[in-house]
């Protein structure tokens, strides 16, 4: 990527795009049995509607989806839970998780698996402060939900890296693992395709989006804007391959994300497309 611009890779991606069925049914990754799971972390409609999240989503043909507490919130009763997870299967798509969730107490560790449970996720994207991860260690066998612990970056004292997370829970249920926030790994200046290779036996999410520099101070931008090799981190992801969810997590344009949403789609089934 350092040695093309943006428009010859997007060049490059169109011909493979429309090379891969003159050579085979589906794309060349998907020709080896090779898939990557596309969905939406809600938190990019964090001022929109429920309804229109999930619109939204479904014209992106995007199958997957976890949801911010905007869209459920925590403290929701288990019917409503359930009738929030009912909505999301008619629009055609898989309620898979919901997080970011923090949880800074033992009362927030039961609140979270109980809604999990009612809503039937199978992954919590979580935040457990270090003290709590016994109890969720124990919640996981209990209620057979995974954990994915998300990292913040640079700024964050709880879990920074996906290495900060790795080294308190590799002893730990398999259960609990990673939620990989690609740019916040970024931000760490850490590459992330090696930050998904290192930790592959624990990464159970993917947190994909794109910033503008290696650095605390890294903004979010349309996917492929950035600083980020995204062919290989879907590569790596690829080839580890990855069973979970690659989650669309755009921060960008809060109150209009569709457009910048849309085109980081875009880029990403450009990629697989040619990778």
């Amino acid at each position: 990527m350092k040695n093309q611009t943006r428009r010859q890779f997007l060049q490059a991606v169109s011909i493979g795009a429309l090379l891969a069925p003159a050579t085979g049914r589906g794309t060349p990754a998907e020709r080896r049995g090779l898939k990557l799971k596309l969905g939406l972390a809600s938190y990019t409609f964090r001022k929109f509607s429920l309804e229109r999240t999930l619109a939204e989503t479904a014209r992106l043909d995007l199958k997957y989806i976890s949801l911010k507490d905007f869209h459920l919130a925590l403290d929701s009763t288990p019917d409503e839970c359930q009738k929030v997870a009912e909505q999301v299967k008619e629009a055609g798509i898989e309620l898979y998780g919901g997080g970011v969730i923090y949880m800074k107490n033992e009362a927030e560790v039961h609140r979270a698996f109980d809604y999990a449970k009612a809503a039937g996720m199978k992954v919590i994207i979580g935040v457990p402060q270090h003290e709590l991860l016994p109890l969720v260690n124990k919640k996981v066998q209990e209620y057979d939900i995974k954990v994915a612990i998300h990292n913040h970056g640079p700024t964050d004292k709880v879990y920074p890296t996906p290495a900060s997370a790795y080294e308190l829970i590799k002893d730990l249920d398999k259960r609990i693992g990673l939620c990989n926030d690609i740019g916040h790994t970024m931000r760490a200046g850490i590459d992330p395709a090696e930050s998904v290779k290192r930790f592959a036996d624990r990464l159970l999410d993917v947190h994909i989006k794109d910033v503008t520099e290696a650095t605390k101070n890294g903004r979010a931008v349309e996917i492929g804007r950035g600083v980020i090799d995204i062919p290989k981190v879907i590569k790596t992801l690829l080839k580890i391959e990855y069973q979970g969810v690659a989650a669309f997590e755009y921060e960008k344009d809060a109150n209009d994300p569709f457009s910048g949403l849309a085109e980081s789609v875009g880029y990403i089934r450009g990629v697989l497309a040619a990778v």
